[in-house]
């Protein structure tokens, strides 16, 4: 079955992309994932991934070409030929989707599920930031949308109405798929649907004569679409990013909102519920709370501050925090953790997380802001006054450095069933040794 190339969105204000080359010439095989052309945006030039493997055809774009976001630019077939060029009317896909659909959608411009990574093939609906009706303008938020890395704002992109949505928050909706459309006049029946709809709903004008004894329902303005019950997010917990930031910082677990049966997306008013609620350890397991694991160990010397400007001066590594990262994994990794890790140094209140710091050479793991939550926090107190730790058991391990004269302290927290005693006592072990002599971590 023939896949549509599209022109996707690959930033948040982004309405249109500039071919920059063919990777691929038309008739050429393709795999999935094989880069088919380079896209430049007012920010970047990127390549584009094919989402599917077969032939590519119907090239209707060339070299040089600035191409409106959701415009089908090539498909990629089952065979090498042509099948016609695609979008005959010029038109994006979205918009030519929604004329088939019939006359149950009004007029307007189409805001597509944006690419918000090289890889995504989908987004999914955290929340509606508008009902269908309401006025926008281009940098309103208009949705919430979760991929697998982060849940990000989308605008709408256009002055006007937001006269339908179609798709409700919980639904998985493909990259380049119309979710939305904005009319430029206030519409007279605004549309709210889910994909799993049929496209061409009846609008209320078109219905039977029952309909037109009662023609007010369609002027009034729709009630944004319900939140999702729990079983409708498929195990995902749906929250919006100021709900999740909020909540990694008070340590609160949105899981609990979503097991009590709270409807979901969570918002930063649902934290006032999820403070209210009995205290998770407690309520699971009385006496959980004495699990909760506190270590202490000492250096004679501080071997890392040499090793970092050693590295700084003579292999170009400039971030100390990296080098933190890439030692703190490792000892992880000796403690028995598998698996991609993530791991946080957090110094003079700033917090930089780093994706498998110790899988590429020493110190050379990039600050990802986008990394996952991470599987161990350092916190590097080493040029401050403070002398000793005792802050409790936080969502992941933490491993706090303090000077304690010529060397180091370093303290372990960490809560029930997050590391086993002897993992606990290894991992402490393996990052004090690697602290009082680094080059331990290239041998």
């Amino acid at each position: 079955m023939p896949h549509e190339v599209i022109m996707p969105a690959l930033g948040m204000a982004q309405d249109s992309g500039v071919i920059v080359r063919w990777l691929k010439s038309a008739g050429d095989p393709v795999k999935e994932g094989d880069a088919l052309f380079e896209v430049e945006t007012d920010k970047a030039t990127m390549e584009v991934e094919a989402q599917g493997g077969g032939f590519l055809t119907d090239v209707a774009a060339a070299a040089g070409d600035d191409v409106p976001v959701g415009r089908v630019i090539a498909r990629i077939s089952d065979t090498a030929e042509d099948s016609g060029p695609p979008a005959a009317d010029g038109a994006p896909a979205a918009e030519t989707a929604e004329d088939g659909a019939g006359d149950a959608l009004p007029d307007g411009q189409s805001v597509i599920m944006p690419a918000l990574g090289m890889a995504q093939d989908s987004g999914l609906i955290v929340s509606w930031q508008k009902a269908p009706g309401d006025a926008v303008a281009a940098d309103d938020v208009l949705f919430e949308v979760e991929t697998d890395k982060s849940t990000m704002e989308v605008p709408a992109g256009h002055d006007g109405y937001l006269a339908a949505t179609l798709a409700v928050a919980g639904e998985e909706v493909p990259v380049g798929e119309s979710v939305a459309i904005i009319a430029a006049g206030k519409p007279d029946a605004p549309v709210a649907r889910s994909r799993a709809e049929a496209p061409a709903a009846p609008a209320p004008a078109a219905a039977p004569p029952a309909a037109e004894a009662a023609p007010a329902p369609p002027a009034e303005k729709p009630a944004a679409p319900a939140r999702a019950a729990p079983a409708e997010t498929g195990g995902r917990v749906l929250a919006s990013p100021k709900a999740r930031r909020l909540a990694l910082q008070e340590g609160l677990d949105l899981a609990r909102l979503a097991e009590a049966g709270h409807p979901q997306p969570y918002h930063v008013r649902d934290l006032d519920t999820l403070r209210g609620m009995p205290a998770a350890q407690a309520a699971a397991a009385p006496g959980t709370a004495a699990a909760a694991q506190r270590l202490v160990a000492e250096t004679a010397a501080d071997g890392f501050a040499d090793f970092a400007a050693w590295a700084a001066e003579g292999a170009g590594l400039a971030d100390d925090m990296a080098l933190l990262a890439g030692l703190g994994a490792a000892s992880l990794r000796r403690s028995g953790a598998e698996g991609p890790l993530t791991v946080a140094v957090a110094r003079f209140g700033t917090e930089r997380r780093y994706a498998d710091p110790d899988r590429p050479a020493l110190g050379r793991a990039a600050h990802d802001p986008d990394a996952p939550a991470p599987d161990l926090v350092l916190r590097d107190l080493r040029q401050s006054a403070i002398a000793s730790v005792a802050m409790g058991a936080e969502p992941a391990p933490v491993l706090t450095l303090t000077r304690a004269g010529d060397g180091l302290s370093i303290t372990l927290e960490c809560g029930p069933g997050q590391l086993a005693p002897g993992r606990a006592i290894t991992l402490l072990t393996e990052f004090a040794g690697r602290m009082e002599q680094p080059l331990r971590h290239l041998l």
